[in-house]
């Protein structure tokens, strides 16, 4: 079994599709320290939060010259009407592929709740260095001052 991806390790370069259709991948941040969050679902409670606190975070990302990017496996259309009813501005994108990011990364594994047994994504942030590298890793993200501690790191990385 190969062992997952983590800080110091490149970041695997996979393209996903964006909401308006287009596509984007982890080296198109080159250059500039990118944040990709991974989370579940859009529009339930928890990921609604997480979202909604890059949000509010997002100008001090900017100044910082970190971007930000929202992935889940919702298709581009559920992408878009969670933006809008959320007015977010944070980007996301769609890895809904088979052989996606998420599972290069070994975040999208089998789950199981209530005696059921199903895939899922495990909400795991990444901070990615400017040269493309894995500089930290959140697992298991707790959303509760999440964004903030990304902040803080991106701004000592």
């Amino acid at each position: 079994m190969s062992t997952l991806p983590q800080a110091g390790d490149p970041m695997p370069d996979i393209a996903m599709e964006t909401p308006d259709g287009g596509t984007v991948k982890p080296s198109d941040f080159k250059g500039s320290k990118l944040v990709i969050f991974f989370y579940p679902k859009d529009n339930t409670p928890g990921c609604t939060t997480e979202a909604k606190d890059f949000t509010a975070l997002k100008s001090e990302f900017d100044a910082a010259g970190v971007e930000l990017l929202g992935v889940s496996k919702d298709s581009a259309k559920k992408h878009q009407n969670f933006i809008a009813k959320h007015d977010l501005k944070t980007p996301l994108a769609t890895d809904a592929q088979e052989s996606g990011l998420s599972d290069a990364l070994g975040i999208w594994t089998e789950k199981k709740m209530y005696g059921k047994t199903f895939m899922g994504m495990v909400r795991t942030t990444y901070l990615v260095d400017a040269d493309g590298t894995i500089a930290q890793v959140w697992n298991k993200v707790k959303v509760k001052g999440h964004a903030e501690e990304v902040l803080a790191a991106a701004k000592a990385l």
